[in-house]
């Protein structure tokens, strides 16, 4: 206590609770103990958005560090004049990196695409944590998946110049 002013004295307070040093001697076990505590109570008041949780998945999905992005530079849905009276119409999609374009054409029953100029290249369909089955592509440079895409995809290329990844579509 501060008997100058009669208010109580905080530096003893601290004092009691020993040097700092006497909290290095909580063991490892132990903090992985109150940090697993503190990661489940966040889990339970603070849930990660399952938006912010597939962005995060689809970013894995790219882990291909090298590999260059191909931009969406055409989407029918977007740049397309609508045609009266058409239904079930494919989508058109258009990717463009460097000297290479992937077209892709999307319908209930699957996707066909092309690559240009023709080669040969291993697709992968990505739509989350694993990749599609592989696919490859003909001596014209086309592929065909043949189940549709169920929300957002992406396309891996392998090519002889390297990776390819389109940006990321919601069929």
């Amino acid at each position: 206590m501060n008997h100058a002013n009669n208010e109580p004295d905080h530096d003893d307070d601290i004092n009691e609770l020993g040097d700092i040093e006497d909290f290095d001697g909580i063991d490892e076990v132990a903090y992985d103990l109150v940090e697993e505590e503190l990661r489940r109570a966040a889990a339970i008041l603070d849930p990660v958005p399952a938006q912010l949780r597939q962005i995060a998945v689809e970013a894995f999905a790219l882990h291909d560090l090298d590999a260059r992005i191909a931009e969406l530079t055409f989407d029918s849905v977007v740049d397309a004049i609508p045609v009266r009276g058409a239904t079930d119409v494919p989508r058109m999609l258009t990717f463009h990196a460097g000297g290479v374009t992937v077209d892709v054409e999307l319908t209930a029953q699957g996707l066909m695409g092309q690559v240009l100029p023709p080669q040969t290249a291993g697709i992968e369909v990505l739509s989350g944590p694993q990749a599609g089955l592989p696919l490859t592509t003909d001596d014209m440079g086309r592929f065909t998946y043949g189940e549709p895409p169920v929300g957002p995809f992406a396309l891996r290329l392998r090519t002889g110049e390297g990776v390819l990844v389109t940006d990321w579509v919601t069929a």
